[in-house]
């Protein structure tokens, strides 16, 4: 009762003219952050943290924490109109939600988009509110081994739950690990295949590689199809709304389990990234039509987003909780906390009463308004759809060019950005899958760190990552998923041979 009522105070300090500024603001910002493929929301809350510094903390975390919700928003927008991601969590809902703007569904894809990314954020926000304590109290449990549990158990549901030939799959997620070795090892500091290259120190980034594999390569797929002077036409209004509104009680469980994947990934913290893609990966697992993932089903856009979401928002509760960021953006908040002389961990919910629930009382109402200003914005972007392709095509260059650059403001990245455009065009032409490449390629050094730490500490015993119940557990379920994956394609192949 005590938080219920401190959470209410939090309510009447966000709600001041000035503070409900700073959140429409802060979230017209952040969705053009998320649009600008590249830029990513950690960045844009970087680069306008200097204008914080003059204002009270609670109005300085109100701007930025909105910043970070249109970021979220805005990362589906162009992954659903354009096949270009503009978050990296928003990988995995190119996968239906690009078919189904070219079905002309653009505005049921942004709306289901927009819809599942405010449940997973409100659920994100509860379990802030309701049980910080236990979830800080589990996340101190998480080390070496349980990290690399968890994401050794992302790898092994994507091969399971893939609908492409295993061998297929296997082969596009070891091209990714091996993108993802090069560079400076992080363990021991050597170097791996730089080639004596200066600018490979930092290896291959994920955004240069996901603009061009995606953005890039869906152009030349385009050109070569011959619909390049096309353009889609795609007709919104309340109806698209209201009527995709109306069939989300069907999806009931499927925003339950992405929820529940997105807040434990975030607080573990798995990251945003893992989330959409196991979360879309459970959805089309449990789905009565797996078959039609890939083609435009809506599943496969509030899966993602709304697993996605749930991370973020999780994320931020190790961060006030504990004093450790579980995501980027997080860790950048966490600086503008302590510039703003706060220091986080469990002594800020004693210390700073007003500012913490403020701060949670202003992720409801930022949620709420993002909700409402990206789906007053959909006509606006789904009207980029009449566009003819001619045009919109060398824009969509320019822009993912830019975006490229602004990694790392290295020219080089622009170049990498054109020839991941033509793997990704190879693979496609090949029928290859590129989930498996973009998954293993920035989930890759994070899983080798995390194995190769937990073989230091255990002197080289795999025992480690079942000595106890918790990573015991996620590694079981791995091993039965890869098992059972391969169990029924040697049933499927003994199926053929036999008939």
């Amino acid at each position: 009762m005590e938080d219920l009522s401190l959470l209410m105070n939090g309510f009447a300090t966000v709600l001041s003219w000035q503070n409900i500024g700073l959140m429409a603001i802060g979230i017209l910002l952040g969705i053009v952050v998320g649009v600008l493929p590249g830029l990513g929301g950690p960045n844009g809350v970087a680069i306008l943290l200097p204008l914080t510094f003059t204002m009270n903390p609670t109005s300085a975390i109100i701007l930025l924490s909105c910043i970070y919700w249109g970021a979220l928003f805005g990362g589906a927008i162009t992954s659903v109109l354009f096949n270009i991601p503009g978050e990296a969590w928003s990988v995995a809902t190119t996968f239906d939600g690009y078919p189904m703007a070219q079905r002309g569904q653009a505005g049921e894809a942004l709306t289901s988009a927009f819809t599942g990314s405010f449940i997973g954020a409100l659920v994100g926000v509860l379990m802030i509110t309701f049980l910080a304590p236990l979830v800080a109290k589990f996340a101190l449990r998480f080390g070496p081994p349980e990290f690399f549990a968890v994401y050794f158990l992302t790898f092994c549901s994507f091969v399971g739950m893939g609908k492409e030939p295993k061998a297929k799959i296997v082969i596009s997620m070891c091209i990714g690990f091996v993108l993802a070795a090069v560079g400076m090892d992080t363990i021991s500091g050597q170097l791996r295949m730089t080639f004596g290259l200066p600018v490979l120190l930092r290896g291959f980034d994920f955004l240069v590689a996901v603009i061009g594999l995606f953005g890039i390569s869906e152009i030349l797929m385009t050109m070569e199809e011959g619909l390049a002077f096309k353009g889609k036409h795609a007709a919104i209004d309340l109806k698209v709304v209201l009527k995709t509104w109306a069939g989300m009680p069907r999806f009931f469980m499927t925003l339950l389990r992405s929820s529940a994947i997105g807040c434990w990934l975030g607080i573990t913290p798995g990251g945003a990234t893992a989330a959409s893609f196991m979360g879309y990966g459970v959805a089309k697992k449990f789905s009565r039509s797996p078959e039609t993932f890939g083609k435009g089903n809506v599943e496969g856009v509030l899966a993602p987003e709304t697993a996605a979401h749930a991370a973020g928002t999780s994320a931020l509760l190790p961060m006030l909780a504990l004093g450790i960021p579980g995501s980027a953006t997080a860790a950048v908040l966490l600086g503008g906390l302590m510039i703003w002389g706060l220091q986080p961990g469990p002594l800020l919910f004693v210390e700073q009463k007003d500012f913490v629930w403020g701060l949670i009382a202003s992720m409801y109402l930022g949620n709420l308004a993002g909700l409402i200003i990206v789906l007053a914005s959909v006509p606006l972007f789904a009207a980029i759809l009449r566009i003819p392709f001619s045009i919109i095509a060398p824009a969509i260059l320019v822009i993912c060019a830019i975006g490229a650059f602004t990694v790392h403001n290295a020219q080089f990245d622009i170049w990498l950005m054109l020839i991941f455009g033509i793997i990704g065009y190879v693979f496609k032409k090949l029928d290859y899958p590129l989930a498996p490449l973009v998954l293993a390629l920035v989930l890759g050094d994070r899983a080798e760190d995390a194995f190769r730490q937990s073989m230091l500490a255990s002197k080289g015993g795999l025992g480690i990552f079942w000595n106890n119940g918790l990573v015991g557990t996620i590694m079981t379920l791995a091993v039965a998923g890869l098992a059972w994956s391969v169990i029924g394609g040697l049933r499927e192949r003994y199926r053929l041979r036999a008939a």
